[in-house]
């Protein structure tokens, strides 16, 4: 099942849509979609490596806009449905305790979260939720999503087929670090906030 979608996510790397393709995936994954858009990157930057830095730049773009979406998303549904939860159960003093500590280092957790396989979107939303000051955040996206999606394509453009054979290999090992990687973001999102 891995190898499947592997080879179709290869194959999607070279279409005609693939640019638009990558820039959905990383738009939507910054708000609410669940898959990475490296899983499309990282394909593409190697059939196509002329247009590596290109690609990076549109994941970039896309996914800061797609984290103000998630943080539009947390700012509105708070105002609309958790506003009105927290006033029946008297729990406002506690949220904005909460909001203020997530906020004074809210900016190291956008960090964090655009940089690592932390999901990106529950920070968005998050910061959405708590307020934190919309410069702040746009400013921590963009250095957290070009870090990362640079990172990814260097390393791919750079190594090239090397790495392709790498992953073909051990697909199953990738994927299961990956996952690691992914719970051990939640569990340490579970403690810090």
């Amino acid at each position: 099942m891995l190898r499947r979608m592997y080879d179709k996510t290869m194959a999607l790397a070279g279409h005609r849509h693939a640019e638009r393709a990558l820039g959905v995936v990383s738009f939507a994954e910054s708000s609410f979609f669940p898959i990475p858009p490296d899983v499309i990157l990282a394909p593409m930057v190697l059939a196509q490596r002329s247009k590596a830095w290109r690609f990076a730049a549109i994941c970039t773009i896309t996914s800061v806009f797609g984290a103000l979406l998630g943080y539009l998303i947390g700012y509105g549904l708070f105002e609309t449905i958790g506003q009105p939860i927290l006033d029946f159960y008297g729990l406002n003093q506690d949220f904005a305790a909460a909001a203020e500590r997530y906020n004074e280092l809210g900016w190291v957790m956008v960090l964090l979260a655009g940089i690592t396989p932390i999901p990106f979107k529950v920070i968005t939303i998050t910061s959405g939720v708590t307020g934190l000051n919309i410069v702040t955040f746009i400013l921590a996206s963009i250095v957290a999503r070009g870090i990362r999606f640079y990172a990814v394509t260097a390393i791919i453009y750079w190594f090239g087929p090397k790495t392709l054979q790498i992953i073909e290999k051990r697909l199953g090992l990738f994927t299961a670090l990956f996952c690691i990687l992914l719970i051990g973001g939640f569990v340490v999102m579970r403690f810090v906030l």
